[in-house]
């Protein structure tokens, strides 16, 4: 037994470097091992006594900890197999955390070796790890092909290369679509998509992998439009999923008014569309869309989302004349870029230079930095505030060095109005946002002035006279700064196809790849080049192909929700669903403090007050139970397009949608008042609600149940009723 652990062990450190070196072999057996893990000794309190730094983001300390901590009772450099750290890793005595490696395994060698050399710090002449070299880094596999193997290598700062397969940690996104095994190999557990993370010390690589069905490979061409159309079919092709037909007329006009303007087409608009026989009819009417003022209005209503453009931060008077200057912005045309620009370095009146109003609802280094970083990067840094991100490359530094970018922001506060005077988080009142160059961000580990930095920039002008604010919006802005180009350009694919190529929209990280980075790339490219024009992208999208598919799904596509084969099914958001009942209907809305008429789509924020019981508050009530967000949060995220039962009882028993259709004098009433047809009518509105006739089967339905009527007007309301009630409807495809 004796000879065979020995030749185990001699096969064993074969593997690895004749001398074991902490930094690079021994963390990396923690990091495999688990034992740096959140969940156990890597915890913000550790366990048992004992921490170390979550996924060894610090060598130093675990160095430390491990040799000198508790008297250096876990090391025994005398008698190496005695040493606490192995004899409960391998399960020879209790241990909460199980067994993280056996006996005869070649974490249980490296450590031991380590320890019997004398559990020595690192020289200066141990080189370090400087790529992690992963093969492949895609892989699209069909049955019955049902498992891969990575082969992984790590280049060294001496020049030398060693195969890390046994020693890097291999992480999946998706747990149940396949097993990892610890050398490599991905076995398939059933069909899907997935990412696996493979992480040695700080470097990390995610690795696309696909097990898909056996599909046929018969690939029949399809028409391209344009750039998008040959990136999205490249890849459709790879993965044999063959896209939808495209979209008819109806199911065409009725998407593109509801993406590009929020609004549903009149009947007149509908039927001219219909009617038109040249082929260019589309490109036309998009053409003609974005030029309406409607897009400005629809536009400015994302954005006042993700701006945390509400009253109780910024106040009544605030909200309009931040909403004002965002659709002006987005109406006149102006680069996204300069937009990005003119908001991080705002500053001034918060009433008279509306950008300043960014920071009225961000008062703190932090917020600002996680706010600025998600909205206009992409990144979500959050996690990297009291430790290094697990999930993507930035560290704890990055975050507080970015955040002093942000500390030297202050207030001149006047008369503040606010209802609660014990809510200081309420505002009621002009603010001056000013520069205090004084001010500084305490780093809260090392207690000291964090030096301010941008993400992932060096050398950037951020001195003690540096206007810091100004240098930030510089750098988001510049052209050549993809990570803005590629966030924007996918937080518009986002609301134009309903899904990003990035999902979440706002959350770049590595384990996190688009689906389509050639299509993503191209995107963030394209738009830059362009000038950051909204409208050129938003055209380039919706003139492709790939945007004009039937939502309707063929025998192949049917399960694909990400690489749009065919049209994502959206619901309609609140604010475009309400103005939709209201110009069905012909029922105009009011909103209390608002003028007559106004459309919910073009009020600035919801509103601080809620009166309960008159018509104005119900409206508001409405757009709050379809999922309107409270803007409290800098994430489309918080607006809520999930239905649920509270918006199903609304459409069913609300008094919102009753009282529109049971208004005398709506659509309705000067329909039968006009002396129009049973048929005429129905067929009004079928085109006014889903930009089409009733089918012979619908027909068929509506005629039976007029013809047992004996309330004429009550039956026709039943009717439009159920138009407005139904999935067609309330679903944008």
């Amino acid at each position: 037994m004796t000879r065979l652990l020995i030749a185990i062990s001699l096969a064993l450190c074969s593997a690895f470097p004749v001398q074991a070196s902490f930094r690079n072999d021994v963390m990396s057996v923690l990091s495999r091992g688990g034992c740096n893990s959140g969940a156990c000794h890597g915890n913000l309190n550790g366990k048992g006594g004992f921490r170390l730094s979550l996924r060894g983001e610090d060598a130093e300390i675990d160095f430390a900890t491990l040799t000198r901590d508790m008297l250096g009772r876990r090391i025994d450099v005398q008698r190496p197999n005695e040493s606490l750290l192995l004899r409960k890793a391998a399960g020879l005595v209790p241990h909460e955390g199980g067994v993280r490696f056996s006996s005869t395994s070649l974490e249980y060698q490296i450590v031991r070796q380590w320890i019997e050399a004398g559990a020595k710090r690192d020289k200066g002449n141990v080189p370090s790890a400087t790529q992690l070299i992963v093969s492949p880094t895609e892989q699209i596999m069909f049955d019955p092909v049902d498992r891969l193997r990575l082969t992984v290598q790590g280049t060294f700062s001496d020049g030398t290369t060693r195969d890390l397969s046994k020693h890097v940690v291999y992480e999946v996104t998706e747990p149940g679509i396949v097993r990892l095994t610890g050398d490599g190999e991905i076995i398939r557990e059933q069909t899907g998509e997935v990412v696996v993370l493979v992480r040695y010390l700080q470097h990390q690589v995610p690795v696309k992998i696909a097990f898909l069905p056996n599909r046929p490979t018969t690939w029949k061409p399809i028409p391209e439009v344009n750039d998008i159309d040959r990136l999205v079919f490249t890849r459709l092709k790879a993965l044999r999923l063959p896209p939808s037909e495209l979209a008819s007329d109806a199911m065409f006009v009725r998407r593109v008014y509801l993406d590009a303007i929020g609004l549903l087409p009149t009947i007149d608009e509908t039927q001219t569309f219909l009617a038109d026989r040249n082929i260019d009819k589309r490109e036309r009417l998009i053409d003609a869309l974005l030029q309406r003022p409607e897009f400005a209005d629809f536009w400015a209503l994302k954005w006042s989302d993700v701006l945390r453009n509400e009253e109780k931060s910024l106040d009544r008077k605030g909200v309009q004349v931040f909403h004002q200057w965002i659709r002006a912005s987005i109406a006149s045309g102006k680069p996204l870029n300069q937009f990005a620009q003119e908001l991080v370095a705002g500053r001034g009146s918060t009433y008279e230079q509306p950008a300043a109003n960014l920071y009225r609802s961000l008062r703190d280094p932090l917020s600002r930095a996680e706010s600025v970083a998600q909205v206009f990067l992409g990144v979500r840094i959050g996690c990297a505030k009291c430790h290094n991100h697990p999930f993507d490359r930035w560290t704890m530094d990055d975050y507080h060095r970015f955040a002093a970018c942000f500390s030297q922001i202050q207030y001149r506060v006047g008369d503040n109005n606010r209802r609660d005077k014990l809510d200081s988080h309420e505002f009621d009142g002009d603010q001056v946002v000013y520069v205090d160059r004084t001010t500084e961000w305490i780093h809260p580990r090392t207690k000291e002035a964090a030096k301010p930095k941008l993400l992932g920039v060096d050398g950037a002008d951020l001195s003690p006279n540096a206007d810091r604010l100004q240098v930030l919006a510089d750098w988001i802005g510049d052209p050549g700064n993809t990570m803005f180009a590629t966030a924007q350009a996918n937080r518009i694919w986002f609301h134009l196809m309903g899904r990003g190529l990035v999902e979440p929209n706002d959350d770049f990280r590595l384990n996190n790849p688009a689906t389509n980075p050639e299509l993503l790339a191209f995107l963030a490219k394209d738009l830059a080049d362009h000038r950051f024009d909204l409208r050129y992208l938003v055209r380039q999208i919706m003139t492709s192909r790939t945007y004009q598919l039937s939502s309707v799904p063929n025998t192949l596509n049917g399960d694909d929700d990400s690489h749009h084969s065919r049209r994502n099914v959206k619901t309609l958001q609140a604010e475009v669903l309400l103005d939709a009942f209201s110009q069905v209907l012909d029922s105009p809305l009011t909103f209390d403090s608002y003028p007559p008429g106004l459309r919910s789509g073009q009020i600035p924020a919801p509103p601080q007050s809620k009166r309960k019981g008159d018509m104005h508050q119900r409206n508001f009530q409405f757009l709050k139970t379809f999922g309107q967000p409270d803007r409290l949060l800098t994430c489309e995220c918080e607006r809520s397009r999930d239905p649920g039962l509270l918006q199903a009882l609304q459409l069913i028993t609300g008094d919102v949608v009753l009282d529109m259709i049971r208004q005398p004098n709506n659509r309705l009433g000067k329909l039968i008042k006009a002396g129009k047809t049973d048929r005429e009518i129905v067929e009004v509105f079928f085109v006014a609600a889903l930009c089409r006739s009733p089918t012979e089967k619908e027909w068929t339905t509506v005629t039976k149940f007029l013809s047992e009527s004996k309330d004429r007007r009550q039956t026709l309301e039943d009717i439009v009723w159920a138009v407005v009630n139904s999935k067609e409807f309330l679903l944008c495809r």
